[in-house]
């Protein structure tokens, strides 16, 4: 076999991505109209949060994190190839001028971005069509919109990635396979839950409007900015205890947005969470529960519906659910368990989120689970869940007087309910009186969670 030589090599690989950015260039010129550009306002703040997410890109060991990303697959959802290409481009020029790679890297950073921002954009447009054009409307508010940015995150993602790997073994003899095991598998986690995020953004900006999402992108940009000073920090402890806890408060105040956003299309969402947090909170201290379970239940009741920021307005405004309506809401505490669980720390919050409409007696779901399989905070949760839906005047159906609902736990209790926390929470209400326990009306979401700001900060090192 003839051997050719790494400079010869290195010229034809060259030649290649440039011809690769010629080719992706027309392709997106062709593919563009006038219409892809606006609004001129998203355009802007893609584009600033793609530069930032460069800038401010963190590494730890194999694993990368950048809001660029994100930014860029919205580029290709909510645009198109052509403004996607674009934004990436620029992207790339600036981390250049910043970090001053090489010019062959540069130029096949160039084309990489380039060639995969218009694969992403056309696999988009070959999916649900031209998110400008109004009769694709039905279809970007629906739930299948969110699952197609999943989808186009992952591909856009593995072409990248790909594109990476032949990169390193042409320029510097790296094996792809070893590249798969060492850098494609570790990122993988992060990787699907920023695909979660890109998701449920695109909904909130197709359902709600561009307000909605220029507050959660702030959060993300200040979440990453803090994040990348405490890794800087981190040879300084008096620092790095500061920064820890300001980086726990904006995991919360992550998640937070996401749930008083969610509020904004059903006003009961965060009053229900309050009162469901504050319930549990009280029942686990009745129960002798230690400070650490306390907190559990508490922030786990303040997100134990945050997976239904995915379901369309029909669905959580409607009185009749369709079977398929009813599949979709079965769905939340799987959604909201999976965006949770990818925050650090976050862990048995996710597990409490993700069996809370189990019953005891293996009637429930996603799971179902038996009884004592059911995690303690889960029951905790459910049990304050069913008593503040039976008796609040904002709820679904006609609010029941406080003795009825606790007949009405009675009855449930053994087959849906833990019949110990059942019998627990009554014993409480009875002592406590129906001032305090009466249906919830006054729960207020922002003081439940300064409470839980409090107590993290509290219970950090």
């Amino acid at each position: 076999m003839v051997s050719i030589p790494q400079r010869h090599l290195n010229r034809l690989y060259i030649a290649s991505q440039g011809a690769l950015l010629v080719a992706a260039v027309g392709i997106a010129v062709l593919s563009s109209s006038a219409q892809d550009w606006e609004p001129p306002e998203l355009l802007a703040l893609l584009f600033v949060l793609s530069v930032l997410g460069e800038w401010m890109t963190i590494t730890i060991g194999n694993q990368t994190l950048s809001a660029s990303f994100i930014a860029l697959v919205l580029a290709m959802i909510l645009l198109g190839p052509a403004p996607a290409a674009a934004i990436g481009a620029v992207a790339v020029i600036a981390d250049s001028a910043h970090r001053r790679p090489p010019l062959t890297v540069c130029l096949a950073n160039l084309a990489a971005y380039t060639v995969y921002l218009v694969a992403g954009g056309l696999l988009a447009r070959l999916m649900i069509g031209d998110t400008h054009d109004p009769s694709n409307q039905h279809l970007i508010k629906s739930p299948t919109f969110a699952l197609v940015v999943f989808v186009v995150f992952i591909a856009a993602n593995l072409l990248n990635f790909a594109e990476i790997a032949i990169q390193k073994r042409v320029l510097d003899g790296r094996g792809v396979m070893n590249q798969v095991r060492t850098l494609l598998v570790p990122m993988l986690p992060g990787q699907l839950a920023a695909a979660v995020l890109a998701a449920l953004l695109a909904a909130s900006y197709t359902n709600l409007g561009y307000p909605v999402l220029l507050g959660v992108v702030i959060v993300i940009v200040i979440f990453q900015y803090l994040a990348m000073a405490l890794l800087r920090s981190e040879d300084r402890a008096e620092l790095l205890e500061a920064r820890s806890v300001r980086l726990a408060s904006m995991q919360l105040g992550m998640l937070a947005t996401l749930v008083e956003t969610l509020a904004l299309r059903d006003r009961t969402t965060a009053r229900h969470a309050a009162a469901v947090a504050r319930y549990a909170r009280a029942l686990a201290r009745d129960m002798g529960c230690s400070d650490a379970d306390q907190e559990l239940v508490h922030t786990a009741g303040l997100l134990h519906d945050i997976g239904k920021f995915a379901l369309p307005d029909r669905i959580l405004h409607a009185e009749i659910l369709s079977d398929e309506d009813w599949a979709l809401v079965r769905r939340h505490p799987q959604d909201g368990a999976t965006l949770v669980g990818r925050l650090d720390g976050y862990g048995p919050v996710a597990d409490a989120i993700l069996y809370h409409h189990e019953h005891v007696d293996g009637s429930g779901y996603p799971a179902g689970l038996i009884g004592g399989e059911i995690p303690f905070a889960s029951r905790i949760v459910a049990v304050c869940s069913v008593y503040d839906t039976l008796t609040a005047r904002d709820s679904y159906r006609s609010p029941m007087i406080p003795q009825d609902a606790i007949a009405e736990l009675r009855r449930v209790a053994g087959r849906q309910l833990d019949a110990e926390i059942v019998d627990a929470f009554i014993a409480m209400l009875e002592r406590d009186g129906p001032v305090t326990f009466a249906h919830g009306d006054d729960a207020n979401f922002e003081a439940e969670l300064g409470f839980e700001r409090r107590a993290r900060a509290l219970a950090a090192p």
